[in-house]
């Protein structure tokens, strides 16, 4: 894939009727010759532009990293208010409302705990490999900025992956930057190689069919 050929599915979703709202640009890639009970597809892209939308980051923390959180987390969850959220309607609605969550290394046993059923069932779990479990000494400001600029994909069950790449108030070029970030990311964790394992990849609107790349 490259730019120009992102270029003509855009080109291709902007003559469609303009909305009364700003559209999503979602890019969807369809797989082949994959065994996800053997070979389950995890990806994570950092974007090189923004996604257009806000991204909101929870952080269960100790003493230690209470003020970082506080300035660069959307919320701060101290391990003595784990109670707060003990009932399902409580917990679901923290799922919900926070794309990222973030773990002092010291609470994840009473993390997993606490949320792990909810948060688990939807892959938000702090995250190691994305660099969301933490010690005591972490840089959040880093971490929050990296992570606002994540796009992680995960195929289980049906192959295909789908995720936001941009809106369109944004730059042709942002969005081309996006997609091909993604796209990337995913060609690099298939088994085999793009040829054998992805069948296609689109981009479409909220509101569109989608169109090949």
């Amino acid at each position: 894939m490259d730019r120009e050929q992102v270029q003509k599915a855009l080109d291709e979703l902007k003559k469609l009727p303009k909305r009364k709202f700003c559209q999503s640009y979602d890019l969807i890639i369809n797989l082949k010759n994959v065994d996800l009970k053997v070979n389950p597809i995890e990806a994570i892209a950092i974007l090189p532009s923004s996604k257009g939308t806000q991204v909101k980051i929870a952080a269960f923390v100790d003493q230690e990293l209470i003020e970082q959180s506080n300035q660069f987390c959307d919320l701060t969850i101290k391990e003595n208010e784990f109670p707060k959220y003990s009932d399902k309607k409580t917990s679901k609605k923290l799922a919900e409302e926070y794309d990222y969550f973030i773990s002092q290394a010291n609470l994840m046993p009473r993390v997993a705990a606490a949320f792990g059923k909810i948060l688990g069932t939807r892959g938000k779990m702090p995250n190691p490999k994305m660099g969301c479990v933490v010690p005591a000494n972490a840089n959040l400001e880093m971490l929050t900025k990296k992570l606002r600029s994540t796009v992680r994909l995960s195929a289980r069950k049906a192959l295909n992956l789908q995720c936001l790449a941009g809106k369109e108030n944004q730059q042709d070029d942002e969005i081309i930057s996006n997609v091909l970030a993604i796209y990337n990311a995913v060609a690099k964790q298939v088994p085999q190689d793009e040829t054998q394992n992805i069948k296609n990849a689109c981009l479409k609107l909220t509101m569109s069919k989608p169109v090949k790349i």
